[in-house]
């Protein structure tokens, strides 16, 4: 398709999110990579191969291949109802909560299947920590919101324990603010707070990968910019995958974008050439705000 360079008179504004986007070939990182199929990119622990997923009758995703880069933030975009969600879902394993579905193809996480029969699910959800649109904390208090997943995983020695809640807390920048009450309600705490307290809660359990979906649409903006600068923090440590609809997010944040419509991904590869110089048309149609 005939591609042309990117440009959008309706969001002048958004021209001071590029400027970190104009880098030399020579500042890329080996984990660059251009498109969405046969990759092989070094560093890349999630390969996902000719994915097909349906609810009942209803084709939801479309041969899907796709291979995520380690130690980046990878945003998913597109525009509403397109598949995005369900594919993070599809990642860890949530999706099989849904009545009706079924999928074809496979994801390979560190080599193994995760549709394989003999697959343990829950480990799989133990290297995805996931991090949902509001905050869900735990009915319990901040201390046990993060120790939870470590119990249920066998740890038990309080010492133990006390140093993770600290260690997590601290993380992601909550520990001076709880530190004093940490056996209060958890729903005591600010929306924000709230948010910041469920990431805690992932890491706790040491997972490979942080999955956010629309992980700061329901927060104000100074609690969003907060979540955003711990993504580019984390992300030394994690591969972080997020679901977004908000393309100034992405364009701060992303460092690899996947653009998927009507549940295909359309294009995927390194952040500044999705955005600066899109190979596909309906791509760049999308960035101009087309259609959303």
């Amino acid at each position: 398709m005939k591609s042309f360079p990117y440009r959008n008179p309706t969001r002048a504004s958004w021209a001071e999110d590029f400027s970190f986007l104009n880098k030399s070939s020579k500042d890329k990182s080996d984990n660059d990579i251009n498109n969405g199929e046969g990759l092989g990119i070094k560093g890349s622990y999630l390969k996902v191969s000719d994915l097909n997923l349906y609810i009942n009758k209803t084709h939801i995703l479309k041969n899907v291949n796709l291979e995520i880069p380690d130690k980046k933030i990878t945003c998913i975009i597109g525009p509403s109802g397109c598949g995005k969600s369900t594919l993070l879902k599809t990642f860890n394993r949530l999706i099989d909560d849904t009545e009706g579905v079924r999928y074809e193809g496979s994801i390979l996480v560190d080599g193994t299947d995760i549709f394989d029969k003999h697959t343990e699910i829950t480990e799989i959800r133990k290297k995805m920590g996931l991090l949902s649109q509001r905050p869900c904390p735990l009915p319990m208090s901040i201390y046990d919101n993060i120790a939870f997943g470590c119990k249920m995983h066998g740890e038990r020695k309080r010492k133990k324990l006390n140093q993770i809640v600290e260690e997590q807390l601290k993380s992601v920048g909550l520990w001076e603010e709880v530190k004093n009450r940490l056996n209060t309600p958890a729903s005591k705490l600010s929306i924000g707070q709230q948010q910041r307290l469920c990431l805690a809660r992932g890491l706790a359990v040491e997972p490979e990968f942080i999955l956010a979906d629309e992980a700061t649409s329901a927060l104000d903006p100074i609690s969003s910019k907060h979540i955003e600068e711990l993504f580019v923090e984390l992300k030394q440590n994690y591969a972080i995958i997020l679901v977004t609809h908000t393309l100034r997010q992405a364009l701060r944040i992303a460092d690899y974008v996947v653009f998927m419509y009507l549940g295909e991904v359309v294009e995927a590869g390194p952040a500044d050439e999705i955005f600066n110089n899109p190979k596909q048309e309906l791509t760049q149609k999308y960035l101009e705000g087309a259609f959303s």
